[in-house]
């Protein structure tokens, strides 16, 4: 590629390791700790100023994160501290294409040592070039983030509705109605006490080989990785399956699905629920690490809602255990007792909230096209395929 320059990685950016800082140290706050696995908390205090490249160094490798405000880089990474002149955000967008989990030299957790990123042959082109590259990405970033935060509005929404009604009990008319003892505590008036078990059936899902999963072909496999921490649902954690199922294990847009395994042994995935969002096939199927909860008697908004936004999680997950890895017998689930309001509640809730997931679903699925799109932009420019010059391209101002 003309105008492209053969270099060691160590020429165009310096790294160096993160710093500790354990949970019992971090104090919620404005700065995004960022750990092998990304932004996954806040802390009050920072390390850099912006701009920021981050990769994963030890655990989960490869992964490379941006930062646009003031960060701490986790232990757990490496940090780009010097650029040498290059665009941070082309460095973003460049490190990803260098496959760098292959430099693995952990025993027996995976760890990148830096010293042999540095020595990595590479290829870069100018700065100007850079520049067009990394504004032709952030398009798409930029419209992908814009739908994230219309997502997390939504969902914001539909908690806080679901909270006010159910959890506080400021429901529609809540002023005219007495509270008794349940055995859950003071609860309104005509609300029942019912497990689980009777509004909803608990049903596990499909066990798996490895030799069944891949990239492509076969249908969409919704699996652990598919639970957010503290629950919902994360799209790029979706596989495909071309292994056998039953229609038992079958899922579709609406479906609630709820974590039984937990990897992290801090319970913040275990007994978490997500809705699947509207897929581009006709359905999926899930793994044995989830169970899919459908409503009986109930809408599935609501039930949805019940075990997302109430204490469910929180009690739920109490049960799981084991010494590497925590499960949760689905029996728990269905154990679980909640305090039920009246028909009439549930159903004004599901459809105030409806067509707020509907319109989340249009946005999951316009986020999954932009991001395919920008995927294959990002392999095809830094392949040369697509030259930044045939591309009208409006430049933001010049980095500091």
């Amino acid at each position: 590629m003309t105008g492209w320059t053969n270099l060691a990685l160590g020429e165009v950016v310096t790294f160096q390791r993160g710093f500790d800082i354990t949970k019992k140290e971090q104090r919620e706050g404005a700065y995004p700790v960022i750990s092998s696995s990304g932004p996954t908390s806040t802390h009050v205090a920072f390390k850099f100023k912006p701009p920021g490249v981050v990769i994963g160094r030890k655990g989960s490798l490869g992964g490379v994160y941006f930062a646009n405000t003031p960060y701490w880089p986790h232990d757990t990474t490496l940090w780009v501290r010097d650029f040498h002149g290059n665009d941070a955000r082309f460095v973003f967008y460049f490190l990803q294409t260098l496959g760098l989990e292959r430099f693995d030299v952990g025993a027996s957790n995976p760890t990148l040592n830096r010293n042999h990123l540095h020595a990595m042959s590479v290829t870069v082109p100018p700065r100007d070039v850079q520049r067009k590259i990394a504004a032709a990405l952030s398009a798409y970033d930029d419209l992908i983030e814009n739908n994230d935060r219309r997502i997390t509005v939504l969902e914001e929404m539909i908690q806080r509705i679901y909270r006010e009604w159910f959890v506080e009990f400021r429901y529609p008319g809540h002023e005219n109605v007495p509270s008794i003892e349940s055995g859950l505590g003071p609860t309104p008036e005509g609300w029942t006490v019912q497990p689980m078990a009777e509004i909803a059936t608990v049903i596990r899902g499909r066990s798996y080989r490895g030799a069944e999963i891949t990239d492509e072909g076969g249908v969409p496999f919704i699996n652990l990785k598919c639970i957010a921490r503290e629950g919902g649902f994360r799209p790029g954690g979706v596989k495909r399956y071309v292994g056998d199922f039953k229609s038992q294990h079958m899922v579709v847009a609406g479906d609630i699905v709820v974590a039984v395994t937990d990897m992290t042994q801090e319970r913040r995935i275990v007994a978490r629920a997500a809705r699947v969002p509207e897929i581009r096939d006709e359905f999926g199927v899930f793994s044995m690490d989830l169970v899919k909860v459908v409503p009986r008697e109930v809408p599935g908004e609501y039930l949805y809602g019940l075990l997302r936004h109430s204490g469910f999680a929180d009690e739920v997950k109490a049960h799981a255990n084991g010494a590497n890895v925590l499960h949760l017998h689905p029996d728990r689930i269905s154990e679980y007792k909640a305090v039920l309001p009246p028909r009439t509640f549930r159903e004004d809730y599901s459809r105030i909230v409806a067509p707020m997931y509907r319109e989340s679903d249009s946005l999951t699925l316009a986020v999954d096209s932009l991001r395919k799109t920008r995927d294959l932009l990002l392999t095809r420019l830094f392949s040369g395929e697509v030259d930044v010059a045939e591309l009208s391209i409006t430049l933001p101002d010049a980095a500091e």
